[in-house]
């Protein structure tokens, strides 16, 4: 939950942000530890509010068959795992070790290590090298490979399935003339996603901006 830097924009009005959050109901002991934990290591995270528009969203779709690329500490691979329900599945990827153990550790105690598929490496070519047939892919890998993410995405979707991207407005830096690799390849994503034949996108300037694309 780790908000923006003084020198970004904050996309959403903090005061409106705030009376969202009071709205939102606590999560479970599990959710909260891990969202201390996020605090504590200043480890960013998608948060609740967008936690919460990925559980709907899986839900809407009925999503048994979930990939998430970059999962982190598994924060947002919790949210996918109470989605998918009892026999679903969430492949979690990430390079680290280390967090692989903690998603492994927070999930199991909150009764969702069965539903979680844990591989590690790159998430790309774990995404390339998949069967396929996913109702949810979740990306929220290092920025400036977003792009390599786009067609095979598309590829491992089923029809009517459901492609999801955290940060696609990145603090505001989209509008700017960074030109660093991580803002180049959030512009670069950006464009190629909306121009994708086959995808209809759209952006829920939540937070820091989520994509929301289904697979005609």
């Amino acid at each position: 939950m780790k908000r923006a830097s003084h020198s970004d924009i904050q996309i959403l009005n903090p005061d409106i942000e705030d009376y969202i959050e009071s709205l939102t109901p606590a999560g479970d002991t599990i959710l909260r530890e891990m969202e201390e934990h996020a605090r504590v290591t200043e480890f960013p995270i998608i948060g609740p509010l967008v936690g919460r528009l990925l559980f709907q969203l899986a839900l809407m779709v009925g999503a048994k068959n979930v990939l998430e690329l970059g999962s982190g500490f598994g924060y947002s691979a919790y949210w996918l795992a109470k989605a998918v329900g009892e026999g679903g599945s969430v492949v979690y990827t990430d390079m680290s070790e280390e967090n692989a153990r903690a998603a492994s550790d927070f999930l199991g105690r909150a009764g969702l290590g069965q539903r979680l598929d844990i591989r590690t490496g790159d998430a790309v070519r774990i995404l390339e090298g998949s069967p396929g047939g996913f109702d949810v892919i979740f990306n929220d890998i290092d920025k400036e490979y977003y792009p390599l993410v786009i067609d095979p995405a598309y590829e491992k979707l089923r029809k009517g399935g459901i492609f999801i991207t955290d940060n696609v407005l990145w603090s505001g830096r989209v509008l700017t003339p960074d030109d660093s690799p991580g803002t180049e390849g959030v512009k670069e994503f950006t464009r190629l996603l909306f121009s994708k034949e086959g995808f209809y996108s759209s952006i829920v300037p939540l937070r820091d901006g989520v994509s929301v694309s289904v697979k005609l």
